[in-house]
């Protein structure tokens, strides 16, 4: 609507593990191009993004990767922090995270948990997932946390459907986006979950200009 001012927080959750390999580059290279993909997407339908704010989660494994479990960027302003944004983007290296169930569970929680702006007319908060791994249940291994789990994780995956549907996250404007495998919990999320799209991923396939195009339609078209 002409006069309103549109302001857009996009938390990309990336499966950084080894069996990334033939898909992170991809990502990566997505992600770099993002916000110019974007804007040339949204002059096409007509709209406009007055603020864009992105910020990375790299995710691995807590019970086996340490310090390189998840890492974590502040919410960088596009085009104007792009530099910063890149030397993020490509420090990320597909590597570790011992078997193959991982802690996407936690990164989703991290990402629902961020510092949402409160600021425009019109907002759109997305959180947008790639992975081809299942995750551990937010129980595992309850009773020997490593000294780096968050305390701020959900307890199980109830509470943290319980956050999705809090007040973290303004009901009208969250958007979840998900590249996952048909695997715990992302079918469940998919099923259950309100304002959530599931594309489907596969072991060891990398990402396509389709999935790539599908995934930044859906974002543009949720504006």
């Amino acid at each position: 609507m002409q006069g309103l001012s549109y302001h857009v927080d996009i938390v990309m959750c990336i499966d950084a593990t080894g069996s990334m390999s033939p898909i992170i580059g991809k990502v990566k290279e997505n992600a770099l191009r993002f916000y110019d993909d974007l804007a040339t997407l949204m002059r096409q339908k007509s709209k406009q993004i007055d603020k864009l704010r992105v910020k990375v989660i790299a995710f691995r494994d807590y019970y086996v990767d340490g310090d390189k479990s998840m890492e974590v960027s502040e919410f960088l302003s596009l085009p104007d922090q792009k530099d910063e944004f890149k030397k993020f983007i490509d420090a990320i290296q597909a590597d570790g995270g011992g078997d193959e169930p991982e802690n996407g569970l936690e990164a989703l929680a991290l990402a629902i948990q961020s510092d949402w702006s409160k600021e425009g007319d019109k907002r759109r908060q997305i959180v947008l997932l790639w992975t081809d791994a299942s995750t551990h249940p937010l129980e595992f291994k309850a009773e020997s946390k490593p000294q780096n789990y968050p305390t701020s994780i959900p307890k199980n995956f109830d509470d943290l459907s319980d956050l999705w549907d809090g007040q973290t996250m303004s009901r009208a404007s969250k958007r979840l986006i998900m590249y996952t495998p048909d695997a715990y919990a992302w079918t469940d999320i998919a099923n259950h979950w309100e304002n959530t799209i599931q594309y489907p991923s596969k072991a060891g396939e990398g990402l396509n200009e389709v999935d790539y195009q599908t995934i930044l339609d859906a974002i543009a078209s949720s504006v």
